[in-house]
């Protein structure tokens, strides 16, 4: 059975909101997304709302990695993930955590 499209939860609106302003070929950790949020100890939440993501195309979430480089997950695999981030350009040696 099919699971219907859920409506985000305006945490993940938020998440969302603050995803969208990273420029191409950039890329952020999740607790700076957190920390733009207000808490910094929402890592994990953004992580979560990240991979529910129901937009990929119009919320780049792929432009989020671990604050140390690492990839960190995708809910499309860390292949595509890389691959994305290529794509736009993306250097792995100028990250901004």
């Amino acid at each position: 059975m099919s699971q219907a499209k859920r409506k985000p939860t305006p945490f993940e609106e938020r998440v969302y909101a603050v995803v969208r302003r990273i420029p191409i070929g950039q890329t952020r950790s999740y607790a700076w997304v957190a920390a733009q949020l207000g808490d910094p100890g929402l890592s994990r939440a953004v992580g979560n709302a990240l991979n529910r993501n129901p937009n990929t195309r119009h919320t780049p979430c792929h432009r989020v990695i671990r604050k140390n480089g690492s990839l960190g997950g995708y809910a499309k695999g860390t292949f595509q993930k890389r691959q994305r981030l290529l794509q736009e350009g993306w250097n792995p040696l100028h990250h901004k955590g």
